[in-house]
């Protein structure tokens, strides 16, 4: 029945006590991790200072530089398709709708939330303490890192997909190598190739990291520069850096939107 009035809005008590808890945890957040306000405006002027070293860059240090540069690129192409193609099996596996058997499903989840709660850093630490400095420890954390990302990704597209083929083909008697072959690949392989060109993106970023803790690219010399105080040469790798970082985004954006 229509009485002419307004309805009335709904109370925004809620709204407002959960913005109040927000707010009453962020600032119990800063003050437990001494993380104020006063502290960044007090920063401020040292970096103002750092930025005033790091400029102009010492664009002759790119002789040096741009061979770390492209060994850090080869580091995520390796690190990339390796752990990309290891994600593949270990993805269907963890598909509910795929793998119903809990004695392969769980343990193949497991297994990624083991390998994708240890952050890169820690992998390139602990493979560096065993294979020592160098690319080779670089290129096994990036290979695990890619591994738990694309696998999860993957394993979350596949128990999206339209379930109607698999049903057919269920019906007229597939075994199930045929189901995934024809039912399964076919609707996930685009979604794959743009979680594989995404994660190639993050571990070109990421190797240029690793080299901090000592697993090669050109972390290496950026750790380097920082601890001469050569922050001309620290703002040339950063410039580097961003550059073929914007160059992978541009390509890889142009590739997934073709494929998607």
């Amino acid at each position: 029945m229509n009485t002419g009035q307004w309805p009335k809005k709904p109370p925004r008590t809620k709204a407002i006590l959960t913005a109040g808890l927000l707010l009453v945890l962020l600032l119990a957040s800063t003050y437990k991790t001494d993380a104020t306000m006063i502290q960044l405006f007090i920063g401020i002027p040292e970096m103002g200072k750092l930025l005033v070293e790091m400029f102009p860059p010492d664009l002759s240090y790119l002789d040096v530089v741009w061979r770390p540069m492209l060994q850090t690129i080869r580091m995520a192409v390796i690190g990339t398709t390796v752990g990309g193609l290891l994600a593949i099996p270990i993805a269907i596996l963890a598909a509910h709708n795929i793998t119903r058997s809990p004695l392969l499903n769980v343990p193949a989840r497991l297994i990624l939330n083991l390998v994708r709660t240890i952050p890169d850093l820690l992998f390139a630490s602990i493979f560096v303490a065993i294979f020592g400095i160098g690319p080779v420890a670089g290129i096994i954390a990036l290979i695990f890192f890619s591994f738990g990302l694309v696998a999860k990704l993957t394993y979350e597209s596949i128990e999206s997909i339209d379930p109607g083929p698999l049903e057919a083909m269920t019906a007229v008697g597939a075994n199930k190598v045929q189901w995934i072959q024809f039912g399964v690949i076919p609707q996930v392989s685009a979604s794959f190739m743009a979680y594989f060109l995404y994660t190639f993106e993050i571990n070109v970023r990421a190797a240029a990291v690793l080299g901090l803790v000592g697993a090669g690219g050109i972390g290496l010399f950026l750790d380097r520069s920082l601890n001469q105080l050569r922050y001309d040469r620290a703002a040339t790798i950063i410039m580097l850096t961003l550059l073929l970082v914007l160059a992978i985004d541009y390509i890889s954006t142009r590739v997934r939107n073709k494929l998607l």
